[in-house]
């Protein structure tokens, strides 16, 4: 569902909530879902100090017509393994998105309720970042459940 201030989206990871958290906060399991299935991310561009005023990077590379992105954000609010709450840019300012993520355990795993709002998009990008979070939240599947 995208609106004009961001975009949601809902996906069941089949991993625990444990699992899905470790995976946004840990750099290696990150690095292997953050760009989907298509993007690269190296695990050395990937830094993730986990705790509320802690920060957060990571490198995407997409393909030759795509340049290099360069992710970077703090975090607001850490609930393991229940919540996080994030900002995000590539952009230089200080303008951010936020994002919100909470990872809520059902029988099938985890189902991921996910937000990506602030405005600084348009309805387009917002489209785009939509599809990119989905292919993301495919590779985390991936990736967890081996």
């Amino acid at each position: 569902m995208i609106d004009t201030t961001g975009a949601t989206l809902t996906h069941t990871v089949d991993a625990s909530p444990d699992a899905v958290f470790d995976a946004w906060t840990t750099p290696q399991l990150f690095a292997a879902f953050f760009g989907g299935a298509t993007n690269e991310v190296p695990v050395d561009s990937v830094t993730l100090d986990a705790r509320p005023g802690g920060t957060w990077t990571a490198t995407m590379i997409a393909d030759a017509e795509m340049p290099e992105f360069h992710w970077r954000g703090e975090y607001i609010e850490v609930q393991r393994p229940s919540k996080l709450v994030l900002t995000m840019t590539d952009e230089p300012g200080d303008a951010r998105e936020l994002l919100t993520v909470d990872l809520i355990a059902v029988d099938a795993g985890t189902e991921l309720r996910f937000s990506q709002t602030g405005g600084n998009l348009t309805d387009e990008q917002y489209e785009y970042a939509t599809a990119g979070w989905h292919a993301a939240f495919e590779a985390l599947n991936a990736v967890l459940s081996g």
